[in-house]
C-alpha cells in the first residue's frame, strides 16, 4: 500500500493494521472499489461496469463464479441469436 496517499479516506478503517500485509491490502483495494464513483448513463459507465463484472467473476470461486459463466453464456447466446435473425431477415429481404 505505499501507493496510497497519506490522507486516504479510509485512514481510520486501516488505522493500526499493517501496510505491508496483504490481507489488509486486499481489504483497501475492496474499500476502493466500494466507495469508487462510477459514470453512470454513459458508454464509460456501462463498459466500466462490465469491467466490473468481470473482475468480480475473476475473483468468484465455485458456485458464483459458474454463475457468473452461465450470465455470460447466455448473454453471448441471446446476441449471436438476434444477430442471426438480423442476417436472415437482411438476406431475405433482398431476396
Amino acid at each position: 500500500m505505499p501507493d496510497r496517499p497519506s490522507s486516504s479516506p479510509f485512514d481510520d478503517e486501516l488505522l493500526g493494521l499493517d501496510p505491508a500485509d496483504p490481507e489488509a491490502q486486499a481489504f483497501a483495494e475492496h474499500l476502493d472499489r466500494m466507495q469508487r464513483q462510477r459514470p453512470a448513463f454513459t458508454v464509460e459507465g456501462y463498459l466500466d461496469g462490465v469491467s466490473h463484472f468481470a473482475d468480480s467473476a475473476n475473483r468468484a470461486e465455485g458456485g458464483r463464479r459458474w454463475g457468473a459463466v452461465l450470465v455470460v453464456v447466455l448473454l453471448l447466446a441471446v446476441a449471436a441469436f438476434l444477430v442471426w435473425e438480423a442476417l436472415v431477415f437482411v438476406v431475405t429481404t433482398w431476396l
